[in-house]
């Protein structure tokens, strides 16, 4: 089965290659979008963040840093300021950043590996700044906060559902001890630098995936004579939706939940160091998804009127 794997991924990207190589106007458009929009719209809204919260991390900031927000948190979730942290984070700096900063506080010891898996099953989604500029302008929808209740009420319930079920046996002062440490001026700028290297390069991964499946657009164009308006939000969320364009909303709403192969394969990068697993993420953004669609029927079934407005 692997040897087959490999000969199929091996003809797949032989193909790619080819397509290239014959349609190179094409191939450097997508190309393009892919990089225009993590140059525009990616790094200047994660890369600060990201460095931030290294930063963070490593100096074991993060408890005072939820201390607003734990005293309302804590009773819902009942888990530590550090899961509280993640969540805080994943919620508003947006995709990768939930399954960056999970693997941050796993790789340090400030997370136990149950809470990470807890974490990485709802946080990791759409960032409020991108939906709010990005999507809903392209959708050209009115309407704000029953989108808002949709992307990000509904990860919030699951979480709160997962962990009075799945992950009902998480201790709510958490799994893992970590003793505050004093730092010296050299270690601290070491951390500092760490944080750096490290949030670059994410940074850099994650443009070279977007590039990657906004390019795995090409064969499909090539067969069809036409962009894969469908294909292309499951294959990268961000160049896909500007393909889609204003033509199917519903569609559109449905896809972000998931956000892609390029989504999937960027949450890899970021946890791959650790023993988390893809597909068990991977199976909880179906499940989201499922229940955004349910979400939205329920919406068109009770408020017709006011449907996709």
């Amino acid at each position: 089965m692997k040897k087959i794997s490999k000969i199929l991924i091996t003809l797949a990207f032989l193909l790619l290659t080819a397509c290239i190589l014959t349609r190179s106007q094409l191939s450097l458009a997508y190309a393009l979008t892919g990089l225009n929009l993590w140059y525009e719209k990616m790094v200047p809204a994660l890369l600060p963040f990201m460095i931030l919260s290294g930063i963070m991390i490593r100096l074991q900031l993060t408890e005072g840093f939820t201390s607003l927000l734990y005293p309302i948190l804590r009773p819902v979730f009942k888990v530590s300021r550090n899961v509280c942290y993640a969540v805080i984070l994943g919620f508003l700096c947006g995709f990768p950043m939930g399954a960056r900063t999970v693997a941050d506080l796993y790789g340090r010891d400030m997370i136990s590996k149950r809470e990470a898996e807890y974490l990485l099953a709802f946080c990791n989604n759409i960032g409020p700044v991108y939906f709010l500029s990005f999507v809903l302008p392209l959708l050209e929808r009115t309407m704000i906060w029953p989108y808002l209740a949709g992307m990000y009420g509904l990860p919030l319930l699951y979480g709160v559902l997962l962990r009075y079920t799945l992950f009902r046996d998480l201790r709510e002062q958490g799994s893992v001890a970590s003793s505050p440490r004093r730092l010296k001026k050299t270690a601290l700028l070491a951390e500092v630098d760490d944080a750096v290297q490290t949030s670059v390069k994410s940074m850099l991964m994650l443009g070279g995936y977007m590039i990657l499946f906004n390019l795995l657009n090409l064969p499909l164009h090539i067969l069809l004579g036409r962009a894969p308006r469908l294909m292309a939000p499951l294959l990268e969320i961000n160049g896909g939706l500007r393909i889609l364009g204003t033509g199917f909303p519903l569609y559109s709403l449905l896809v972000l939940p998931f956000g892609g192969l390029s989504c999937v394969a960027q949450t890899y990068s970021c946890i791959s160091k650790t023993p988390l697993s893809l597909s068990s993420y991977t199976f909880h953004k179906l499940v989201l998804s499922a229940l955004t669609a349910l979400y939205y029927l329920c919406w068109w079934l009770f408020s017709p009127a006011s449907f996709l407005r």
